[in-house]
């Protein structure tokens, strides 16, 4: 399935029940926390630096890392570094560049925990607490890599919360937005495997619902 156009009233009723489940499954929030820095993961979506830079003006943390150089979506669509596209976005927010930090060599989730982690050993800045903030459906993933890249860091997740049909925009198609999903939801058992991550509980029904959409084409980020 391509990214045309794809609208909500498109798909068939199994499908967005089965949307619907990897979505509360993958949206892992904390809630209201305060850490030694925020993480920024790099991502197409803007709103991960605009939801970063609500939580640095609420006092969240002093810092923000901003990590990521070209993924898999952003290498065809920009031609700077997610973390620079972030870092600019954050300073229109009002974030002083002395409180960001860029990572812009990281290609993948377990890269930008390990690159970042040695970005601040070299820069001799100690942290214990972190703050991960991305786009909803991969905070769940997220914290899982963390706690396997960056161990002695205690890790929270404070992805932007909605609903699942809100997320969607021009710029966030529909149709990649579900099988990002679905890519994110088989590497959660993929990756643990391969070890670049803390092994996860998935349920029955989530996996179920994975198994659906991949097989209705939903499958452009599936590991093959």
């Amino acid at each position: 399935m391509s990214e045309s156009g794809l609208q909500v009233s498109d798909l068939e009723d199994q499908d967005r029940r089965d949307i619907e489940v990897l979505w509360e499954y993958h949206v892992l929030d904390s809630g209201p926390v305060d850490g030694d820095f925020l993480l920024a993961l790099g991502s197409h979506d803007l709103r991960v630096a605009d939801h970063a830079g609500e939580l640095y003006a609420s006092g969240a943390a002093p810092l923000v890392v901003v990590t990521g150089g070209a993924g898999k979506v952003t290498s065809k669509e920009w031609s700077t570094s997610e973390a620079a596209r972030y870092a600019e976005r954050l300073v229109e927010m009002g974030v002083p560049r002395e409180s960001l930090i860029l990572e812009d060599a990281s290609t993948n989730s377990s890269e930008n925990f390990s690159f970042t982690r040695k970005l601040l050993l070299d820069r001799g800045i100690e942290v214990r607490t972190g703050i991960i903030v991305s786009k909803p459906y991969m905070a769940r993933r997220a914290r899982a890599t963390a706690g396997r890249q960056w161990p002695e860091v205690r890790w929270f997740t404070r992805p932007q919360v909605m609903p699942v049909w809100d997320h969607p925009t021009p710029d966030v198609p529909l149709d990649r937005m579900i099988n990002l999903m679905v890519g994110d939801l088989q590497r959660l058992r993929v990756y643990a495997e391969a070890g670049f991550q803390e092994p996860v509980d998935v349920p029955d029904d989530v996996w179920a619902a994975y198994e659906r959409l991949a097989a209705r084409g939903f499958d452009r980020f599936v590991i093959k």
